[in-house]
């Protein structure tokens, strides 16, 4: 049996910033159980805390930052731009920054590589439907446009790196041979765990000096990984629960892992970690090598290109 410790891993993004390897995630809580949630994760240990424009949490991440107690150059807060947005990212950018109640960003993502229409009547609404019902994308615009503009970001001071989320490797590779392309992404988050441990993904992207972050590393809501027969018998032979161990392989991978939770007891416990040996490690990212299974699929009803891999066009998902 081991013990699981508070985690106090990090690694270097290449912006030379280090970045905590567990987060809090965000997506899906309200304002007040965000506020508790990120108040509650900071007195367990945790430094970094993961948010976004379309969580609509901004504001409630921001006022837990400024009520913590903890000097603001200690904490690491992440917060994504929307894709109806891509066209004005520095605009973005500084509304993000109003709702939070920050003066900078540790990390701004952009959160998918989809620029969308805005609603002209109403330029806060996050998803414009065609009458057919599919997403009124974006024709004169892509992500390496988008990029240009993102790139240019640090230089304001509103933020202290850039990156991308839902990035795979085909688009990774368009967006690093863009002649217009002079900052190499800090970091791409990607849904990971150990149902899908997107191997080529995480070392192509570790091999040009991107981190990797991890979002549903539990599987998402409903899924059948926290029951898994592989991951309960490495877990009961090590005498810790499934979750810890999941989260405990993403750290030993050096990828930023995001669990999310309103709840305290869970919150407390998913920062707390054990080494892993390279064969425990290795067992774990057998587990869905063979047969991964994605959770958050969004790009089947946007009509553009995301999971777009060798790999990916043949994988299961829910």
């Amino acid at each position: 049996m081991v013990t699981a410790t508070v985690s106090t891993h990090t690694v270097p993004l290449n912006t030379g910033a280090s970045i905590p390897l567990v987060a809090l995630g965000t997506w899906q809580a309200n304002d007040e159980d965000t506020y508790n949630a990120v108040l509650t994760a900071i007195k367990a240990g945790y430094r970094h805390i993961d948010t976004a424009h379309v969580y609509k949490n901004e504001a409630a991440v921001g006022r837990a930052v400024r009520d913590c107690g903890v000097p603001r150059g200690e904490l690491f807060v992440t917060t994504k731009l929307w894709c109806t947005n891509h066209r004005i990212a520095g605009e973005a950018l500084k509304g993000s920054i109003e709702r939070l109640g920050l003066e900078y960003v540790d990390l701004y993502l952009m959160h998918w590589p989809v620029p969308m229409l805005k609603d002209p009547a109403d330029p806060d609404t996050f998803f414009v439907m065609k009458p057919d019902g599919s997403v009124n994308n974006d024709p004169d615009w892509d992500f390496i446009k988008t990029w240009e503009l993102l790139q240019e970001l640090p230089a304001t001071g509103l933020t202290k790196a850039v990156g991308v989320s839902n990035f795979s490797i085909t688009n990774l590779t368009k967006l690093l041979e863009a002649p217009t392309t002079k900052v190499v992404p800090a970091a791409n988050q990607v849904e990971l765990h150990p149902l899908l441990p997107q191997t080529r993904l995480v070392e192509f992207c570790q091999s040009k000096g991107i981190v990797v972050e991890a979002y549903s590393p539990l599987g998402s809501s409903g899924s059948p990984l926290l029951k898994n027969e592989s991951l309960l018998k490495i877990a009961g032979e090590l005498g810790i629960p499934p979750a810890t161990l999941a989260i405990s392989w993403a750290v030993w991978r050096k990828t930023v892992v995001l669990p999310k939770s309103v709840s305290a007891s869970r919150i407390e416990s998913n920062i707390k970690v054990v080494e892993l040996t390279d064969a425990q490690g290795e067992a774990i990212t057998a587990i869905g090598a063979e047969r991964p299974v994605r959770h958050v699929a969004a790009d089947r009803d946007w009509g553009v290109p995301v999971f777009n891999d060798e790999d990916d066009l043949s994988m299961k998902r829910k």
